[in-house]
């Protein structure tokens, strides 16, 4: 069980290249089929945390590898949905451009600060990644974007935003940071740092 967390976290590395070389290849046909790689991603997502904390195996490298494997699994839906439609994603590059930039930016000012990676797995962004869960459903599933694509670049702008708010605010570096609002208690020796999420 103290191995499962890990386990977990490398399907999600490995469903990466798949997610990718199926919609390379196999274009519009493997939608479904990515989709569904998709939820069963978010799956090792939500219980890799719940079974780690559990077996008591959580610790600082396994929320940093679970930090950046969560980046690359996501980046690996968003170059799909760039091969499945292509036009969609050359017509919408501004909201596109503007996550990528806030997310370079949470990345500077961290290693900046404390030569590290963010790993806050703030509220904020669990509610992004769920509006990218809805987005990706909708653009992969069924070639459509609307109010779900700028939902997700509205709570990606404002999650990052909180992402480095809480980077400026915390003395030193940790881990699992619900809010800037924590993060300005802890600054303020008013409150500990706890784990207190489902991931």
């Amino acid at each position: 069980m103290k191995k499962l967390p890990y386990l977990l976290i490398a399907i999600r590395f490995i469903l990466a290249p798949i997610i990718l070389l199926l919609a390379y290849f196999k274009g519009t046909e493997s939608r479904f089929l990515i989709l569904g790689f998709m939820y069963f991603g978010l799956l090792t997502d939500i219980f890799d945390g719940i079974i780690a904390r559990k077996v008591g195996v959580s610790s600082e490298k396994l929320r940093r590898l679970d930090s950046q494997t969560d980046l690359i699994f996501w980046l690996s839906l968003g170059f799909a949905s760039y091969f499945l439609n292509p036009e969609f994603i050359k017509n919408e590059w501004w909201g596109i451009l503007l996550i990528f930039v806030m997310e370079a930016l949470c990345y500077i000012v961290s290693i900046w600060k404390f030569g590290k990676e963010t790993c806050t797995h703030a509220f904020l962004s669990k509610m992004w990644g769920l509006s990218l869960l809805i987005a990706f459903t909708y653009l992969i599933g069924f070639q459509q974007a609307g109010w779900a694509f700028y939902l997700t670049v509205v709570l990606g702008f404002v999650s990052h935003i909180d992402v480095i708010l809480i980077v400026l605010l915390l003395p030193k570096w940790q881990y699992d940071i619900p809010s800037s609002y924590h993060a300005w208690k802890i600054r303020n020796g008013k409150e500990r740092k706890k784990t207190v999420f489902f991931n």
